[in-house]
C-alpha cells in the first residue's frame, strides 16, 4: 500500500488536500468510506486488491482520519466534485466507484454528475434519499452498543469500549463523527436527490445487507427504482457494512458487475 496526498482544486473551495491509499494493479475502483472513516473500508480493499486485477484507490474524506478540511468544503455533492477532480488529476478511466453508507451517498452524487471516467457505482448500503416510511436510522442519538445493533447481523465480534481506546484514537473518532455532521447532516439524507438520480444514466449496482437496521433493504429496493439503469441485490446473514461482515459476498458481485462493463444491467432496471 502507498499513501499519496493529491492537491484537487474544487471551485468555490479551492485547492483541497486529499490523502490516497492505493494499493494493487489493474482495473480502477474508487473505494468511497461510510461515517466510521478509512477503517471501514482498509481491510476489504486490502482483500481487493491482493485477490484481484484491480488498483484500489481509497481516499479519506476531508476531515475524516484526523486529516484537514476546508471550511467551504461542506457537502457531499462537493466531496463528489472532488473526487471527479481526483480522477481527472489521476488520469483514470472506466473507474468502478464503489461506497458504503455516506460513501454510497458520494458514489451516487458522482453518479449524477456523468463522468466520462466512470463506468459504474456499486452503492452498498448507501445513504442520501428520503424514503417516506423508512428513515435512517437517528446516528447521532444512538449509543455506540445501539450502532453495532443496528449495523450488523451478528454484532458480538465487532463490539468494543470506546473508553479503552488510546487517547489519539478516541480524538480521531470525535473528529469523524463531526465530519460526518458537516457533509450529511443530522438526518443524513439530501430531499432533492431523488429527483436528481431519475435522470441519471450511469448504470449503478445497489448492495443491500439483509439485516440492516440503519437503512434497511426496502430503503435499498426504493433507492435502486429511482435510478433508471440500476439492478437491486440482496447479501444474505448481513447487515449495514457488509464489506467488513462478509466481505466475499460483496468482492464477488462487484467484480462480476464490473468485469462485464455494467453491461449486464438494462435501462429498465
Amino acid at each position: 500500500m502507498t499513501t499519496t496526498t493529491y492537491i484537487a482544486s474544487l471551485a468555490g473551495v479551492g485547492p483541497v488536500d486529499v490523502t490516497v491509499d492505493e494499493r494493487g494493479e489493474g482495473q480502477p475502483f474508487l473505494l468511497l468510506h461510510g461515517g466510521g472513516g478509512p477503517p471501514t473500508v482498509s481491510s476489504f480493499a486490502e482483500l481487493f486488491a491482493t485477490t484481484h486485477p484491480a488498483r484500489v484507490i481509497s481516499p479519506i474524506h476531508p476531515g475524516f482520519g484526523a486529516t484537514s478540511r476546508p471550511e467551504a468544503l461542506k457537502t457531499v455533492p462537493q466531496l463528489a466534485d472532488l473526487y471527479v477532480a481526483l480522477l481527472e488529476l489521476l488520469e483514470l478511466k472506466d473507474v468502478t466507484v464503489v461506497g458504503n453508507s455516506i460513501g454510497g451517498w458520494i458514489a451516487a452524487e458522482i453518479g449524477v454528475i456523468e463522468s466520462p471516467r466512470v463506468s459504474g457505482i456499486v452503492i452498498i448500503d448507501g445513504t442520501g434519499i428520503e424514503v417516506p416510511d423508512h428513515p435512517v436510522a437517528d446516528f447521532f442519538s444512538l449509543t455506540l452498543d445501539q450502532v453495532f445493533q443496528l449495523s450488523y447481523y451478528n454484532p458480538e465480534p465487532f463490539r468494543f469500549d470506546p473508553t479503552s481506546l488510546p487517547p489519539a484514537a478516541q480524538a480521531i473518532a470525535a473528529g469523524n463523527r463531526a465530519a460526518l455532521a458537516v457533509y450529511a447532516g443530522t438526518a443524513m439524507t439530501d430531499h432533492t436527490l431523488k429527483e436528481r438520480l431519475s435522470t441519471m444514466e450511469t448504470p449503478a449496482l445497489l448492495l443491500w445487507g439483509d439485516s440492516d437496521q440503519i437503512v434497511d433493504p426496502d430503503y435499498g429496493r426504493t433507492y435502486a427504482a429511482t435510478i433508471p439503469r440500476s439492478r437491486f441485490q440482496l447479501l444474505k446473514d448481513t447487515g449495514h457494512m457488509p464489506q467488513i461482515e462478509t466481505p466475499d459476498q460483496v468482492l464477488k458481485a462487484i467484480w462480476e458487475c464490473a468485469d462485464t462493463d455494467f453491461s449486464t444491467i438494462p435501462a429498465d432496471g
